[in-house]
Order: structure tokens, then C-alpha cells, then sequence
């Protein structure tokens, strides 16, 4: 295996095992900290890439062929899909909007996990 199918088949390994976090987990709202703690993971992943090869690439990535342009739309898609479930409940738990989706908009997974577990911790806070 190359480096990059090792890095590709850990990827699938750590959404197996918050695939079964989920699945067997019956409290009410999801853990803020396992949120942040893979945003900040990917965050950390995000700036070696982007140190190593550039940002120009994530657009080249996606613009090389159609495989490409099916991963970008695919992840425009989740990410919206994402925002349409989560958007309501941040509003309801008093979070600001706004700078949360422009986040999620320029950093994708990074945002959305940030701003999920904000979400977790505000709706943590007011059950206790």
C-alpha cells in the first residue's frame, strides 16, 4: 500500500468507528468533544496539505475529470445536507448563524465539526 491508500483506508477506519460512536450511543445530543477534537484533527491534516501542495489544488482536484467534479459536488452536497439539519437546532440553542455557515462555506468538514460541537456544548449546557 502507498502512503496515500494508508491515509485513504484510516479515513475509513475512524468514520467506521464514529459511524458505531453514533449507532450505540442513545444520549440526546452528540459529544462536543469528539466533535472538536476531529475538527481540530482535520484542521491540523488541512494545514500540513495545504503547506506541502498549495491550496490552488483543491480546485484542480476537483476540475481535473468528472471523478473530480462527482467528489466536489458530493461534498457541496453534504455539506449542504449537513447545514439544513443543523441550522435549526443552532439557531434554537442561541448560536450566530452567520459566521458559522461562512465558515463552514470556506473550510467544509473543518466548520461543520466546529460548529457542531459548539452546537453539542450549548445543548449540553442547558439540560444540566
Amino acid at each position: 500500500m502507498t502512503s496515500f491508500e494508508i491515509l485513504a483506508a484510516g479515513g475509513a477506519v475512524a468514520i467506521l468507528l464514529v459511524i458505531a460512536h453514533v449507532l450505540t450511543n442513545r444520549e440526546a445530543t452528540g459529544s462536543a468533544l469528539l466533535a472538536a477534537v476531529l475538527s481540530a484533527a482535520f484542521f491540523g491534516y488541512t494545514a500540513i496539505t495545504v503547506f506541502k501542495e498549495g491550496v490552488v489544488l483543491v480546485w484542480t482536484n476537483h476540475t481535473t475529470n468528472l471523478w473530480g467534479v462527482q467528489v466536489w459536488w458530493d461534498l457541496l452536497f453534504a455539506t449542504g445536507t449537513a447545514l439544513f439539519f443543523i441550522v435549526p437546532r443552532a439557531r434554537a440553542a442561541g448560536m450566530n448563524i452567520v459566521p458559522w455557515v461562512i465558515f463552514t462555506a470556506l473550510t467544509a468538514s473543518i466548520g461543520l465539526l466546529a460548529m457542531v460541537a459548539r452546537l453539542f456544548w450549548l445543548e449540553k449546557r442547558t439540560t444540566h
